[in-house]
């Protein structure tokens, strides 16, 4: 009975031993996950994101939570009989829409993501970007075969204000953060897209990383004709990527890219389809997405 119960629990310390240079590295660091994708929407994947969220807080690091919400966004819309339009890869966003778009990402993503993190404790506290100036946006217009178009109360953000979020993480809670904005000018609020918010947000927090949860494995070397992914590149390689990449992809490695040139040591996309990918990505070598580093200086190059 002993001789079996020490060869199974072996594998097990073993795992937790190999986690030790990562726990060691990332203590007491600051890091931005933005939530989406199929994470978002299957009931498994959820459960084990709040679990590893509430693992990284317990294992000495920082979350914070940053989320959008555009399926159910679409699905409730179709309730109330607004038609969803998209310009520029942007959600058009009406006045009666945009009171949809709170109620969503405030009123039901955001519950239930703090929900499932509080399962485990008293440790998640839900924010939109309207609380405490955390986000401030104008009016964005997207420019659509040369011209500016007006898409509504889609914002571009101009400010941000960390801190509610630092207040929350000193008193040691994982803050939740709707990608909404306040207005800098108009008195409305705005819709943002979440990416963009969640790079704004670590480069303010000075994070140590920012992830980004999505469906495919990670940026593809040659797609379609490959299914390799890239592991990892530097923020001018991706820079020169850009152009060449899906419109569903640009606003991630756009945030990935904003995220490292404002100070944050790592970006990484990583695939929400597998379970606990957080982990395995924070705490392994066989990190599963790609990440994006900043650009070596001058004379550190071999």
């Amino acid at each position: 009975m002993t001789a079996t119960r020490k060869h199974t629990a072996l594998p097990k310390a073993q795992i937790l031993v190999e986690a030790l240079p990562w726990l060691t590295r990332h203590h007491g660091k600051t890091v931005v996950i933005k939530f989406g994708g199929n994470a978002m929407v299957d009931e498994e994947l959820k459960a084990a994101f709040a679990q590893d969220v509430v693992f990284l807080r317990h294992a000495g690091l920082k979350p914070v939570v940053v989320h959008g919400g555009g399926p159910q966004i679409s699905a409730a819309l179709d309730r109330h009989g607004i038609v969803s339009e998209f310009k520029a890869g942007l959600r058009v966003t009406t006045a009666d829409a945009m009171d949809v778009v709170r109620m969503v990402l405030a009123g039901q993503v955001q519950r239930e993501l703090v929900g499932l993190l509080n399962r485990h404790g008293p440790l998640a506290v839900g924010l939109t970007g309207e609380d405490a100036h955390t986000i401030t946006a104008t009016k964005h217009l997207p420019e659509i075969d040369g011209e500016l178009v007006d898409i509504g109360r889609v914002g571009e953000i101009t400010a941000i204000d960390t801190g509610a979020i630092e207040a929350l993480l000193a008193d040691g809670r994982i803050p939740v953060i709707s990608s909404i904005a306040r207005s800098q000018d108009d008195g409305h609020v705005y819709n943002v897209n979440a990416d963009t918010a969640a790079a704004a947000l670590a480069a303010a927090l000075g994070a140590e990383t920012l992830m980004v949860l999505t469906d495919v494995e990670g940026l593809y070397e040659d797609w379609p004709h490959s299914d390799e992914v890239i592991s990892r590149l530097t923020a001018t390689q991706l820079e020169k990527l850009l152009p060449e990449l899906s419109s569903g992809m640009v606003p991630k490695m756009q945030g990935c890219l904003h995220a490292v040139r404002g100070g944050v040591r790592t970006a990484r996309v990583i695939d929400g389809r597998v379970q606990h990918s957080i982990l395995l990505e924070i705490f392994t070598d066989e990190g599963i997405g790609t990440m994006v580093v900043p650009d070596e200086p001058e004379g550190d190059a071999p």
